[in-house]
């Protein structure tokens, strides 16, 4: 079978379940991955064909995508902020609001006379590891330690930093717990953190790929207590900054005004909250 027939099968396949440009977008992820072939590939050679080997990982795929199986999952790998990144249900699927995080704090080192000397940076609940793993693509000679309460989430981090040729020290901790930072360094120049902050009665604004396959314990909090990582991270960071030490969240849309009254309910300064790309209230940043 050609590659562009089966585009058509593929197409027809998922036109009740997604829309087309989604469609197109995941076809053309799986012919890189498959056949290492771009759009631009598959137009100049419209009879490429595919075995019956390939047939069969198409086809896993999409039954796959029937069942709203997220599409970074079914392929095992993702990018963010311009690296490849391993990934399974036991991390979430970075996000591109996560890679304006990022972006932000890389701005700000470089503006910033502490680049100058060798950073300490600390990620609080790292997941796939994608910010740590940025920041120590983008800053060689930084100290990073990131955390998380999941060994399964650890274990795909160290993976990636490997794969992306960069050392960070990944420890396992439960942050909740935690009773102080001083086991891990002295002080950090930077703390961050994308920890879970969605509101279960926030649930019906997520869509059942998520829900259904993406991990609930990097992802909910409770309704009556939804601040409860932030306001533990932020009293850890009390100490565990050096001076003028900056903290930096991923945080809730719907609660950006009341991260920020905790983080000056806390002596924090400097305190400013930041739009992502969709205009929502979405990352906030902070000075000891």
């Amino acid at each position: 079978m050609t590659i562009r027939s089966y585009k058509t099968h593929f197409s027809q396949e998922l036109s009740a379940l997604y829309d087309e440009k989604e469609i197109e977008s995941f076809f053309f992820i799986v012919l890189q991955q498959f056949h290492n072939m771009r759009r631009i590939d598959l137009a100049l050679n419209p009879d490429a064909e595919m075995d019956a080997m390939q047939l069969l990982r198409w086809e896993s795929v999409l039954l796959a995508l029937k069942k709203f199986k997220p599409i970074q999952y079914i392929l095992g790998e993702t990018t963010f902020y311009g690296l490849s990144f391993l990934v399974n249900e036991n991390t979430l699927i970075p996000r591109p609001e996560t890679e304006e995080l990022v972006e932000l704090i890389i701005s700000d080192i470089k503006n910033s006379q502490t680049v100058t000397r060798q950073l300490k940076i600390l990620d609080i609940g790292t997941g796939s590891g994608c910010i740590a793993i940025s920041l120590a693509k983008a800053f060689p000679e930084a100290q990073i330690v990131a955390l998380d309460v999941s060994e399964k989430a650890l274990a795909v981090a160290q993976k990636n930093a490997k794969l992306n040729n960069v050392h960070v020290n990944f420890v396992h901790v439960d942050i909740l717990k935690c009773k102080d930072l001083t086991q891990l360094a002295t002080a950090f120049d930077i703390i961050v953190s994308n920890p879970p902050y969605v509101r279960n009665l926030e649930k019906t604004e997520i869509n059942s790929n998520v829900i259904d396959y993406e991990p609930h314990l990097a992802l909910f909090v409770a309704d009556d207590n939804p601040l409860l990582f932030y306001k533990k991270i932020a009293q850890l960071a009390q100490e565990g900054l050096s001076a003028h030490g900056k903290l930096y969240f991923e945080i809730n849309q719907y609660l950006g005004k009341e991260t920020s009254a905790l983080l000056e309910s806390l002596d924090f300064k400097n305190i400013a909250l930041e739009k992502d790309i969709y205009n929502n209230d979405r990352m906030i940043y902070c000075t000891k």
